[in-house]
């Protein structure tokens, strides 16, 4: 199983960024994907997941309205728009899937290497 996160990058406060994560090696439309988030320092944390199909979706506290998580079936691909970012939100973020369960938490099967949001005040 391979997940490639990219998208991530430098910008400012305010702005926007879209992240996305291929998916190989498994049968993406039985995963639950979801993203997290790793700040210096801290501890991973839960940012968003992604049903099955699309249809039912779970947001960290500190992100809902401002991100908004999707995912494409027929491309293998999920993504996560980030908009209205502030620097609080600087991290690595990862995408990861498992077959089960909605609930925010960190529990999943598979990882992808992470890719680096910057957001500069």
């Amino acid at each position: 199983v391979q997940l490639v996160e990219s998208g991530g990058g430098l910008v400012q406060a305010g702005g926007s960024l879209r992240l996305s994560c291929a998916a190989s090696g498994l049968t993406f439309s039985s995963y639950i994907m979801g993203w997290s988030r790793q700040a210096p320092g801290k501890e991973r944390e839960f940012v968003a997941l992604i049903s099955w199909s699309g249809g039912s979706t779970n947001y960290a506290d500190s992100v809902k309205g401002r991100f908004t998580i999707s995912r494409d079936n027929a491309k293998n691909t999920v993504y996560l728009q980030m908009n209205g970012l502030k620097p609080e939100d600087t991290a690595v973020y990862y995408c990861a899937a498992r077959r089960f369960g909605t609930t925010r938490d960190n529990e999943y099967a598979y990882w992808g290497q992470g890719t680096l949001v910057t957001v500069s005040s």
